[in-house]
């Protein structure tokens, strides 16, 4: 049995994933085949006739935001099981493997238990209209109700006041990373009204951390949060964060913090290190010292990832190859920062993007820094921008890959010296990318 091909690519699967967890989520896709619908109330339904299973979770950081929140949470997990904890977190998209989507207590859950809830909640569910999303999320709120653990890690899937996960009741502590323009058609034309919808997981009496953000951010953020009666805690004003030596000091009306840098690359992990800390005081966690070591062991796929598979160890000698899922402005923003530190040997760019995402502006950053840039599509890439579209947003800088394996030998076969290639613009592309390369989640 397969999955409709527009179905396996959106939850991140080539048309060969299946197992009996796709089987269920393709009967259950059939029941309400859009696979975004921003609302609560399917959701609150189905939860209440699973028993509430959303208000029986350890204390939760609920992480949301444009950019930086799978990195957050990335933090979050290493710093609490660094600590001994045991730690729940849900994640989205996924990029291999849907059971990527939920760590049970430290361990990602197996097919055959998530196969299980899957199939009781479709019986719960008994038919009625219901987004895959909405399932999914129910599925990771029951699988975290059956497991003790100390902490549950809850990501954003998309914008937030209307987003699945919040349902939630409460929290110890939110936390909104970077807001920049994303996702326009479902929350909003301007940087405010994006805000607006990022800022409804603030829940009443609840702190909220939040990094360096534009102006208009932060005022629509101050005013939700002295809506709710929740503290605001601020960079540079309620915590601060800055890299010395070869080390990080962290610093808020508790004291100061030595960390280690984080293992995850750029600049802009400062600011996400800082924004985990900083959640996990304003919880109220007792983390033991020896905690914030587990930061230097970071691990998140496809930011600023170096492969080091199949497809690398196609390369000569002397070449590198990276990825990284990055896909708007923002994201562009950042991983120019890091290719202007890359200054050993030539950076070549081969780029595929989703069709809805500002490919010029998300290009911008990046074209400078570039000895080479491809435009490439994947068989498998959910909802791929054109080739000629990319070219035509890198203002006719790029070539065609078409594909990632043709773009590699050209950028081999024309350049006069080894370099180092990034491979980015979409998280559907390096999902593709993984799977080529022999990565598998664990």
């Amino acid at each position: 049995m397969s999955q409709a091909p527009g179905l396996a690519a959106a939850l991140g699967a080539s048309p060969e994933f299946v197992g009996r967890s796709g089987a269920v989520l393709e009967r259950l896709h059939r029941l309400y085949p859009a696979l975004i619908d921003l609302s609560l109330g399917r959701l609150q339904g189905l939860l209440d006739a699973l028993g509430h299973p959303e208000r029986r979770l350890p204390p939760v950081v609920h992480v949301a935001g444009t950019n930086g929140k799978g990195s957050t949470c990335a933090t979050l997990r290493a710093i609490a099981e660094a600590a001994g904890w045991r730690t729940h977190v849900t994640i989205s998209p996924h990029l291999v493997d849907i059971t990527e989507r939920y760590r049970i207590a430290g361990q990602l859950v197996s097919d055959v238990e998530l196969t299980s809830v899957l199939e009781e909640i479709e019986r719960v569910n008994q038919g009625d209209a219901i987004t895959v999303f909405e399932v999914l999320t129910a599925a990771g709120f029951l699988l975290f109700s059956r497991h003790p653990a100390d902490l549950a890690i809850i990501e954003v899937g998309l914008g937030g006041r209307y987003d699945a996960t919040n349902v939630l009741p409460s929290a110890a502590a939110s936390v909104i990373t970077a807001i920049s323009m994303d996702h326009e058609a479902f929350l909003g034309e301007t940087i405010e009204a994006i805000a607006a919808e990022k800022a409804g997981i603030i829940k009443p009496g609840v702190p909220v951390v939040t990094g360096r953000q534009p102006e208009p951010v932060l005022d629509v953020l101050e005013r939700e949060a002295r809506r709710q009666r929740a503290r605001l805690l601020r960079r540079d004003q309620d915590w601060r964060i800055t890299s010395i030596g070869d080390g990080l000091r962290y610093e808020d009306d508790a004291g100061a913090l030595s960390l280690p840098t984080s293992a995850l690359r750029g600049p802009h992990q400062i600011e996400n290190t800082g924004l985990a800390v900083a959640a996990l005081r304003a919880a109220g966690l007792k983390v033991p010292e020896q905690a914030w070591s587990g930061i230097a062991c970071t691990s998140w796929p496809a930011r600023m990832q170096r492969l080091s598979g199949a497809l690398a160890d196609g390369l000569p000698d002397g070449w590198e190859l990276w990825l990284d899922g990055g896909h708007n402005p923002g994201a562009g923003v950042a991983i120019g920062a890091v290719l202007a530190t890359w200054h050993d040997r030539p950076v070549d760019l081969v780029i595929g993007m989703k069709q809805s995402k500002d490919a010029a502006g998300f290009l911008r950053p990046l074209l400078g820094h570039a000895r080479t840039i491809h435009a490439v599509v994947e068989p498998h890439q959910h909802m791929a921008l054109p080739v000629e579209a990319i070219i035509e947003a890198s203002g006719g800088r790029a070539l065609p890959g078409p594909t990632v394996a043709e773009a590699l030998a050209c950028i081999v076969r024309e350049a006069s010296e080894p370099g180092r290639i990034l491979i980015c613009g979409s998280l559907y592309l390096a999902g593709e990318v993984l799977k080529a390369d022999g990565w598998r989640p664990s």
